[in-house]
């Protein structure tokens, strides 16, 4: 609805262009943030490595990030053989119909089960067996069994040695975790289409993503600034403008996105609502009107002030939080009254600027509010306060605040790093938004650290995860130190020595 109300265009999911260029390049950049199926950290540093060209590629991309393939060893064969720097081989001749289009290397559960078939001789009902031990949660047990007769099949069929080796390993390991081609298939029809529409409507999308969260792999701040390194506009939190969910503003594209107000906490959803049917009346004038109309507690009101959502009141945010304080406890001793245009403290403000909705123009509008004496928030201050508000923050990314002094230090950026030569020695920083330590990877430590610029791959080995454990588990911000790898497309930092950075405390995905 979004896209055909503002962008005045038809989007069939159903019927998009199979093999959209500009789709394709995006997905083998690995610039997937936010696309259903291919934005976890694994998919990211594999997808320039398969570098997909068709669906076909995308299919076998969401199937070969599965614990199944990776134990079994299939993921860096399937590579190199698609790269063109390994051999396409079969571990028998009778199995090459069955791995042929999937370069020798089985990803998906339809070719295990043939395998069985073909290599040692299953039936049918054996394969169904077999098929079921893959799916009863996933069963080593059950499939220790059947590797029995998979070896005892395979020797009678004369596959023996390493042959007989590689079959069942591919086979065992889908205890684990492996996917049918049918459902890669299903799942690849809704990566390719959230990737069309990351390309084509990006404002469409991030708002659909921020309405839809928690669903997906990345915390809302990080798909605001993805969004935002792409172009997109993300206005903040405003009482006058912000409904319940994200919406659209703008008459045409590329539009902007407007914060909802679901991501101010502790607001109550009966609040939103009453604050959306008032709106609709009018606009509110005062902070008075605000709180009077809305029924808003007093908690609520002074997270609205601290995240900025007031601004549309002609108040500052410290402004905003001292009348705050003013119109919750009116009789305080803070604001006994000296005398008629005086308070203890404070002055009386002469005017305010507002922004007239319809005409979108800013006028003079009296008020009788008192005057805040405090100082103003610093942009780092206002940082803090919209992640503390709503988690997330549509003004400057938190490493800006520190880039003049990591910059001094020779600290690199994201977007500097790529064509840096294999080997050389780098300091990166930022905010870490994925800390994972995946069953299948012998303990290694892998860190996804976001400023400014992007994204950047850390890889920690266990020995060095278990002497800094307390610097990358607790701090919100990391500087590395570490050299540089390139893999097909991919770059990462191999992680040698850690500092803590004091950021504002951006949502992690930690261990899952």
């Amino acid at each position: 609805p979004m896209i055909r109300t503002h962008e005045k265009r038809e989007v069939d999911l159903a019927h998009l262009p199979p093999d959209d260029p500009n789709t394709f390049e995006m997905l083998r950049r690995a610039d997937t943030v936010g696309v259903f199926q291919v934005e976890s950290r694994a998919q990211m540093a594999s997808l320039p490595r398969n570098s997909p060209e068709t669906f076909y590629d995308l299919v076998i991309q969401v199937a070969i990030i599965r614990p199944g393939p990776i134990v079994g060893g299939m993921v860096h064969p399937y590579f190199e053989r698609r790269r063109g720097r390994q051999e396409v081989v079969y571990p028998h001749p009778c199995l090459e119909p069955v791995l042929k289009r999937t370069l020798g290397v089985p990803i998906f559960q339809e070719q295990i089960l043939r395998m069985a078939m073909e290599a040692a001789g299953f039936s049918g009902g054996e394969a169904e067996e077999l098929r079921r031990a893959m799916g009863f949660k996933r069963s080593v047990e059950r499939m220790e069994k059947i590797e029995e007769r998979l070896r005892v099949g395979m020797a009678k069929r004369g596959l023996s040695g390493a042959a007989q080796e590689e079959v069942v390993r591919s086979i065992t390991s889908f205890a684990l975790y492996g996917f049918p081609e049918s459902h890669a298939a299903s799942f690849a029809l809704i990566a390719y289409a959230s990737a069309y529409l990351k390309c084509h409507h990006p404002t469409a999308f991030l708002a659909a993503l921020l309405n839809a969260w928690p669903m997906g792999f990345y915390h809302p701040a990080s798909l605001i600034k993805d969004s935002q390194r792409h172009g997109v506009e993300v206005r903040p939190v405003d009482v006058n403008h912000s409904s319940w969910r994200c919406t659209w503003e703008g008459d045409s594209p590329p539009g902007a996105v407007r914060l909802g107000l679901r991501y101010v906490h502790g607001l109550r959803r009966g609040a939103g609502a009453r604050l959306e049917a008032a709106r609709r009346i009018h606009d509110f004038g005062d902070l008075e009107d605000l709180k009077q109309r809305g029924r808003l507690r007093e908690e609520e009101l002074t997270t609205l002030a601290s995240c900025g959502a007031l601004t549309s009141l002609g108040l500052s945010r410290r402004e905003a939080l001292w009348q705050v304080a003013w119109v919750s406890k009116p009789n305080a001793p803070l604001f006994e009254r000296n005398s008629r245009n005086s308070v203890t403290g404070t002055s009386f403000r002469n005017g305010s600027k507002r922004r007239d909705k319809k005409t979108n123009c800013r006028n003079e509008v009296p008020v009788t509010e008192f005057c805040s004496p405090l100082p103003e928030m610093t942009p780092l201050e206002e940082t803090f306060a919209d992640f503390r508000g709503t988690g997330a923050t549509t003004g400057v990314h938190p490493m800006e605040h520190l880039r003049p002094e990591l910059t001094k230090r020779g600290v690199l950026k994201a977007e500097e790093i790529g064509g840096l030569t294999r080997g050389i020695r780098v300091e990166v920083a930022g905010s870490v938004i994925v800390r994972q330590r995946p069953g299948t990877a012998k303990g290694m430590l892998f860190l996804t650290l976001e400023d400014e610029s992007g994204m950047i791959q850390a890889i920690v080995t266990p020995d060095l995860f278990r002497r800094h454990r307390r610097t990358i588990i607790g701090s919100p911000g990391l500087i590395v130190h570490g050299k540089v790898e390139h893999k097909d497309g991919s770059t990462s930092i191999r992680g040698d020595r850690f500092e803590p950075l004091r950021l504002s405390p951006t949502p992690s995905h930690d261990f899952r």
